[in-house]
């Protein structure tokens, strides 16, 4: 009996931790999109530098007053020498993403994210020369396949915001690639990863943000008519943001590998549903059948991953040395967190 309840309640917590997820999610990328369009706040480095200065205050609370999380201790000399340039990465990766937001519909952009593991394999195997099994290239086509359908029948297709969202999965995967080896022997969750990294990200986008967008920016001020509420909603984007990244933390250690890959595609889905009743942005059947199969896509390579890797694990091997440094350096975490979502 007892263990049916704790069933039962694993499985409800699981639900709540994936719906929060969805939540907040939804939320941070329709603020967004509703700043750019309806408020038009077109400064995106802004946003995103609100969103690290909001981020770097709540972990802070959340660490240091509030005690919810324990701080990884991280060496003074690591922290220039390995946070920072993660930072810098990380920095870019959200920049491009609200570019891209800034310029496409939520529905095109999320399905270019999604081309994440694809560019992530190629990097791996081009600069790091990292040799893959066969089925992690077949479970690549569907995704590669459903982003070029999506691409050509985009209806409000932007070259500029295409390329943006494009170079953004590129940093996506360098951040993922670096990671595993920059931040070797720290085993960093989203919130240790936010009260680092924010900071830096704060440090490196605030002078090009006011360089680039400050003049824009006081003249907004003083032409946009209920100013108040609109600098309101900037930053409640930004505490959403943090809010984000605390449900990621709460997400992968409610749900299994599996039911997180499943989830994450889905949350695609929900966000490109909700953006579409709220924006209306046109979609034809050409372009949601080309989203339809890059999730599936994506879905399938988790799934390839998960079996790979459970394969790996009951079939033992040899000890060997490595033939080169960069054989050190894995694919991904099989439950990888989503740290992207500022």
């Amino acid at each position: 009996m007892e263990e049916s309840a704790l069933c039962q309640w694993t499985v409800i917590r699981s639900i709540f931790a994936i719906l929060q997820w969805w939540g907040f999610n939804v939320a941070v990328i329709i603020m967004n999109k509703w700043i750019f369009q309806k408020l038009d706040f077109k400064f995106p480095l802004t946003v995103s530098c609100v969103h690290f200065i909001c981020s770097a205050i709540g972990a802070y609370l959340v660490i240091k007053v509030l005690k919810l999380k324990s701080l990884i201790m991280v060496e003074p000399t690591d922290r220039w020498r390995r946070i920072f340039p993660m930072s810098f990465v990380f920095c870019i990766n959200i920049v491009l993403g609200n570019v891209s937001l800034r310029y496409i519909p939520v529905s095109f952009m999320q399905t270019i994210k999604s081309f994440t593991p694809a560019t992530t394999v190629f990097l791996q195997w081009l600069v790091w020369r990292k040799s893959f099994d066969w089925r992690i290239w077949t479970s690549l086509i569907p995704i590669v396949g459903g982003i070029l359908l999506t691409s050509v029948t985009e209806l409000s297709f932007n070259t500029f915001g295409f390329c943006a969202a494009l170079f953004g999965c590129l940093a996506t995967s360098t951040k993922t690639i670096l990671a595993e080896s920059l931040l070797h022997g720290y085993k960093f969750d989203s919130i240790n990863t936010v009260y680092y990294m924010a900071p830096y990200a704060t440090m490196i986008l605030a002078p090009p943000a006011l360089l680039f967008e400050g003049a824009g920016v006081v003249e907004w001020l003083y032409t946009f008519p209920s100013v108040v509420p609109s600098v309101l909603l900037i930053f409640c984007s930004g505490v959403l943001a943090f809010c984000l990244n605390f449900s990621i933390f709460y997400v992968i250690h409610s749900t299994t590998a599996v039911t997180f890959n499943v989830a994450g595609n889905l949350k695609v889905a929900v966000a490109v549903t909700f953006s579409w009743l709220i924006f209306r942005n046109p979609i034809s059947a050409m372009n949601a059948l080309g989203c339809g199969v890059t999730l599936v896509g994506c879905t399938f390579y988790g799934y390839v991953r998960h079996i790979l890797s459970q394969q790996a694990q009951e079939t033992p091997r040899t000890p060997r040395t490595p033939k080169n440094k960069m054989e050190f350096v894995p694919l991904l975490h099989e439950k990888a967190e989503d740290k992207d979502d500022l």
